[in-house]
């Protein structure tokens, strides 16, 4: 994960971010998410459910520039401290271990106008 310039997690509109997870590709079952933020500025994950045919990035941002988190299956928010906190502070590391079936999931950024700005990527589990 990676935002450039000043610290707090709000991202003006129009920022450039970024969010890539790897593999792309894994098994069905228990997976620990193990966050790495490299930006500037706070960032989080949230494991949202994928509907079939649809696109990463496809959710409508709210007007403050978040996707709908109903149906949040998963979210790493605090350094090595799952589901709780208000965010991974530049250069450190939080997770989360969830249990998914297989499935399309989208990995999203979910502070203010992440999501809006592109932080989001596609999870498949086989």
């Amino acid at each position: 994960m990676g935002l450039t310039q000043m610290m707090s997690g709000i991202a003006p509109f129009v920022t450039q971010v970024m969010l890539r997870a790897t593999p792309v590709f894994v098994s069905a079952g228990q997976i620990s998410l193990v966050v790495s933020n490299m930006g500037w500025r706070s960032h989080e994950l949230a494991v949202l459910p994928l509907a079939v045919g649809a696109a990463a990035g496809a959710r409508a941002p709210r007007e403050d520039g978040k996707a709908d988190e109903t149906g949040s299956l998963g979210e790493v928010s605090n350094n090595c401290d799952e589901n709780t906190g208000d965010g991974i502070a530049s250069a450190t590391v939080g997770w989360t271990t969830v249990t998914l079936p297989a499935g399309r999931y989208e990995l999203v950024c979910n502070l203010q106008n992440h999501y809006a700005n592109g932080m989001y990527q596609i999870l498949v589990l086989n």
